[in-house]
């Protein structure tokens, strides 16, 4: 039996994010590790998978790794070649089922913000702000949050700007405010592990633990108190197969690495 081939752990998220991915659902994506697990989910278990570009390419299968969502490779084999708008509409429709997004910092109900850090006026630091996150994080059925620095500087008690909606301030505010019942935030990953959103409480909770990870640095690299089910899993290593089609989809590791 061949052993698995050591990787690393961009890797290892990649095959966490694909995972949650199911076979004939749709994805929004973006560039960069979001796509690569799309990529990696549509050649394994999820063939069927539609996956969505921000600039209109609809069900591609796309044969390498794309620089922007305008490339010309977003489009190849696709089901369509649209726009920003129908996109964006399909989402506020109801027809996306995943869709992935980053943040600079995150609060315990899964609110996001990519806007400005420190006071609106004088800020430390101005952001790219939402480009399209507000609708994904809005409309989208279940949103993946890709948080890859963890710390106590991005999950943070409370956020100087809220870009993206989570549970807004907890159960029934998302539906208070106008936003689709039953949608919202489904999972965050990070370089430490998995988190889901308590069903009653809305808040972050602790789903699985990457290899060689333990509870106690999750909670200390946080400002808000994660909640800690009695059931802990264990995020998969990678198989031999899933590293050969990743670093067959990103042979020069310009998302991955080396």
């Amino acid at each position: 039996m061949n052993a698995t081939p050591p990787y690393n752990l961009t890797e290892l998220l990649a095959c966490v994010a694909a995972s949650l991915l199911q076979d004939g659902c749709s994805v929004f994506v973006g560039t960069g590790l979001p796509l690569v697990a799309g990529m990696l989910a549509q050649r394994t278990h999820a063939p069927g998978l539609l996956i969505i570009f921000e600039a209109g390419g609809i069900g591609p299968q796309v044969p390498a790794l794309p620089i922007s969502v305008g490339d010309s490779r977003t489009y190849f084999k696709a089901s369509a070649a649209s726009s920003m708008h129908d996109v964006m509409s399909a989402s506020q429709a109801g027809y996306v089922d995943y869709g992935f997004l980053g943040g600079a910092a995150m609060d315990c109900f899964g609110n996001i913000n990519t806007t400005v850090i420190g006071d609106w006026s004088h800020p430390k630091a101005r952001l790219p702000g939402s480009g399209g996150a507000n609708d994904v994080g809005s409309f989208c059925w279940r949103t993946i949050y890709l948080m890859r620095q963890q710390s106590r500087r991005t999950f943070v008690k409370k956020l100087d700007f809220i870009t993206t909606p989570g549970y807004l301030s907890g159960p029934g505010a998302r539906e208070a405010a106008g936003l689709p019942s039953g949608n919202g935030p489904y999972r965050v990953i990070t370089q430490l592990g998995v988190y889901n959103f308590d069903e009653i409480t809305k808040r972050l909770q602790l789903l699985a633990l990457h290899p060689g990870v333990s509870v106690r640095e999750v909670q200390d690299a946080s400002e808000f108190e994660i909640l800690i089910p009695e059931k802990i899993n264990v995020s998969p290593e990678p198989t031999a197969e899933q590293v050969r089609i990743l670093r067959e989809i990103d042979p020069r590791g310009l998302v991955l690495g080396k």
